[in-house]
């Protein structure tokens, strides 16, 4: 989704109790494709085992090489919303907020925590307090997605569509057998066989931010997460 006057926004949300929320999409939207530094391509979000920190991540730059670098002129943005439960207004906000210089040293703020330097290395970089992790550097792409099966199964309803009824929602009214063919082809080779990740072998850009979960929780137990780049 294409945001005026920013550079990409994905959203998420979950109770981020024990389940991972993921978002995912590469090269949507026509300002990111002259600036694949601030293409967002997946969102993760998942909580430590015993409950206490939250992890987000964050791959910006589709099939990046070893050369590709975080923009320098852009924001790289966790946002987090916080409510007593699922569906409930949010009671709190909280960004975490991250920059890059020209040499790709990284500077994240957020709640109340502050940590700069080189993240490139696997165990990050703390704040002084430790409430607060990063990581930023080149990794494969962990999106799994079935791209020849999409595009067979795209094509076999765009070939059916002038036949499809639709009910007042809009929704195609497909019986069983079409609607289990579809789904099969989906998770297929076109024809049939094994499915193939059409994103193996491809790397990103990841920002990883580990924060305790209390600094993002001040307006209850459940969190909702979008991220965004801006310029």
């Amino acid at each position: 989704m294409q945001r005026p006057s920013s550079g990409r926004a994905t959203w998420l949300s979950a109770m981020l109790i024990a389940t991972c929320a993921l978002a995912a999409d590469h090269q949507d939207g026509a300002a990111v494709l002259t600036d694949p530094s601030t293409d967002i391509n997946d969102v993760f979000a998942w909580t430590s085992p015993d409950g206490t920190k939250l992890n987000l991540v964050m791959d910006v730059f589709p099939a990046a090489t070893t050369g590709a670098k975080f923009s320098n002129v852009a924001q790289y943005v966790f946002h987090t919303t916080s409510s007593p439960g699922y569906g409930m207004p949010a009671g709190a906000s909280e960004d975490i907020l991250c920059t890059f210089d020209t040499a790709q040293m990284v500077s994240c703020w957020g709640g109340g925590e502050y940590v700069h330097g080189d993240a490139s290395n696997p165990a990050g970089i703390t704040s002084s307090s430790g409430k607060l992790r990063v990581f930023a550097g080149l990794r494969d792409d962990p999106f799994f997605f079935n791209l020849d099966g999409f595009k067979a199964t795209a094509a076999a309803v765009h070939g059916a569509a002038g036949s499809l009824t639709f009910d007042a929602a809009g929704c195609p009214a497909l019986d069983a057998n079409t609607s289990n063919a579809l789904v099969t082809q989906l998770r297929s080779a076109p024809g049939g066989g094994a499915p193939s990740d059409h994103f193996k072998g491809l790397n990103t850009l990841a920002l990883v931010v580990q924060i305790d979960r209390t600094l993002v929780t001040r307006g209850g137990a459940t969190v909702g997460v979008w991220a965004s780049t801006n310029k």
